[in-house]
């Protein structure tokens, strides 16, 4: 009899390994539970734009209100354990159904002495300034990976290895099973980061390698999975009132046509902060972008090409750094076209008052590549965007906010996403954030 030793079961041996590596012991401690919850109410009112699939006008202007609604259940032992349970509701009033899910639901391990660690579950990823792996609750949905995770923390180092193995249902017999209409959006991921900060974070520097398996989008192969690596780093400044922060990062591999990848990303950030009450701040993101449309089978448009230049954020805080509006994820245009980003921004936040914070930035898009419809080259502008942003926390756990963004397209923003013919945008919200502790106790364990 043969005996089969999958890749996930590996993981788990390497969990129970770490376990016993930690010789734990039986010892006096605190425990804590606590119960809270999140409720989360957004109207919103968009005039133009946003769906470019929609040719009618009339039909891509929308006034709806959404919610989420999670509670949250922890429990904390001081000495090694920490556990976590999420469940939360989240769709549009007056929807039919909406989605009820896990949103986390983990287990940690951690070793005090060493300062080794495991946590495995359902879980959130927030690294770095979270352009790659981000939590962007923003959605409503905030996407969370299953996934391993384990590593060692101390003395200004932090290694984390991130293991991940999707699937959609059991299948022994072949294997396994996994589509990209799935809740995570990738079959397997093995991700390394290390990240070291001096005292008082005046520097700080990480470094990230991750192996990602992408279904196969190509019609002639679609039980294929194909395989994109990203490699890059995040630098930190802070040596007094002025914060600098940079990144870089590089595309390589298989991207979910077969295509080979030659993508990369670069962003500068600087942030001068006088007071608490106000700072000021700038920065340019570029993306690398393709000059023709991905055509399924591999070619590009009528020219056929064996790469593909249009760099993907993948799990990364999108509407954190690309504009309010969310229009620029890459894949988001019209006639498949990915000619990358250039976004040059400005802006500075305020607190006149206790409790009270103001934004307002200002965006100016461009694409990367040099594009070309027909015999048409086009433009790179996209065009301008203003954001104006307050909230006001009236409650220890309470915050009301709103928000108006306008942006006037170009003639090239027109065709990539069939705006408006007067390529003005207009989009205003208001949300209540409601997050209270419901019950906390704290206990020690008894003494025999």
């Amino acid at each position: 009899m043969k005996y089969y030793f999958s890749q996930p079961a590996k993981w788990f041996c390497m969990v129970l390994a770490l376990l016993f590596s930690f010789g734990l012991k039986a010892q006096e401690a605190d425990n804590e539970f606590s119960l809270d919850a999140k409720l989360n109410t957004r109207g919103e009112i968009r005039m133009g734009g946003f769906d470019a699939d929609l040719e009618d006008e009339n039909q891509r202007k929308a006034c709806f209100v959404m919610g989420q609604y999670r509670i949250n259940l922890g429990y904390k032992r001081s000495d090694w354990l920490e556990i976590r349970f999420s469940p939360q509701f989240s769709g549009i009033w007056g929807q039919a159904g909406g989605t009820l899910s896990l949103s986390e639901g983990w287990l940690s391990m951690k070793h005090n002495k060493t300062g080794l660690f495991t946590k495995i579950g359902r879980q959130c990823f927030e690294y770095d300034d979270e352009r790659i792996l981000g939590y962007d609750d923003w959605t409503m949905t905030a996407p969370t990976h299953d996934a391993l995770k384990f590593g060692f923390e101390g003395y200004g180092h932090k290694v984390h290895v991130l293991l991940a193995y999707n699937q959609n249902a059991e299948n022994i017999s072949t294997g396994g099973n996994y589509y990209s209409d799935g809740i995570q959006p990738y079959k397997t991921m093995q991700t390394l980061w290390y990240h070291y900060n001096t005292p008082k974070d005046l520097f700080g520097i990480s470094l990230i390698g991750m192996n990602i398996g992408m279904q196969s989008k190509n019609d002639s192969k679609p039980s294929e999975t194909y395989y994109q690596q990203l490699v890059g780093t995040y630098v930190t400044l802070k040596p007094g009132i002025v914060a600098l922060e940079g990144a870089f990062y590089y595309q390589m591999g298989k991207e979910e046509h077969g295509m080979t990848l030659d993508a990369y990303m670069g962003s500068a950030k600087v942030t001068v902060t006088p007071s608490e009450k106000y700072n000021l701040y700038a920065g340019y993101d570029y993306m690398s972008g393709e000059q023709f449309p991905i055509a399924i089978n591999g070619g590009l448009g009528l020219i056929f090409h064996d790469k593909a230049r249009g760099f993907s954020t993948l799990f990364g805080s999108h509407h954190e750094f690309y504009g309010a509006m969310d229009f620029f994820y890459l894949d988001s245009y019209v006639h498949n076209f990915s000619p990358g980003l250039q976004n040059l921004y400005v802006g500075g936040n305020v607190s006149p008052i206790t409790g009270l914070k103001i934004n307002a930035a200002y965006h100016f898009y461009a694409i990367a590549a040099d594009l070309q419809i027909h015999t048409e080259k086009l433009n790179k502008a996209l065009g301008h965007e203003m954001e104006l942003n307050v909230g006001y926390t009236f409650a220890k756990f309470a915050t009301v906010s709103a928000g108006y963004t306008f942006m006037r397209g170009t003639e090239t923003m027109q065709t990539l996403q069939n705006l408006t013919d007067n390529r003005r945008l207009h989009w205003g919200w208001v949300m209540l954030t409601v997050n209270p502790t419901l019950f906390n106790t704290v206990w020690q364990d008894k003494k025999h």
